[in-house]
């Protein structure tokens, strides 16, 4: 099984790297990735049934990436909208739930003032089942927690923002 920062390391590799489309499989967990040019295509293929015939109608979503200086300004904008200053924010690898501590009767992970180091877990997502230390990878003073406990989170949605040192 494949701990999340050992995925998120293979996807900056591949995403560096001249690759367009790599596969891994070890222990019965594989990992597909697939790069087309700078867009992220999302592409399902629902089943509608239409009078006695079954038809597939391909659904796609273009997310464009942005380039570095729109995710300055992304930053900045956000900053200046919460009245928060953050150098770095900690976004969910994964969809799951959120989780602030590894039980309910535990206090949080880390809450704003606390200070973090790169390997400080921060939060838990469970997915499918499986519960998934996220760390900061960052030495800093968390400002702003984003999202509530118990609550659903998308992939690379911003869970807190960190004021680096």
């Amino acid at each position: 099984m494949l701990k999340v920062q050992e995925i998120r390391e293979i996807i900056k590799l591949v995403d560096q790297s001249s690759l367009q489309e790599f596969t891994y499989e070890t222990n019965g967990t594989k990992v597909s990735m697939k790069k087309l040019s700078d867009n992220v295509i999302v592409q399902t293929a629902p089943k509608v049934q239409l009078e006695k015939e079954v038809a597939s109608i391909p659904v796609q979503q273009t997310i464009a990436t942005p380039n570095k200086q729109e995710v300055v300004e992304t930053k900045e904008a956000a900053a200046n909208a919460s009245g928060v200053d953050f150098d770095h924010e900690i976004t969910s690898p994964m969809v799951g739930t959120f989780y602030s501590a590894p039980n309910p009767e535990s206090d949080s992970f880390v809450k704003v003032g606390s200070s973090v180091s790169h390997d400080t877990v921060v939060c838990i997502v469970e997915a499918m089942k499986l519960f998934n230390e996220i760390e900061a990878e960052v030495k800093g003073e968390i400002v702003e927690v984003l999202v509530e406990n118990g609550e659903l989170v998308e992939y690379g949605q911003p869970l807190f923002r960190v004021k680096t040192k």
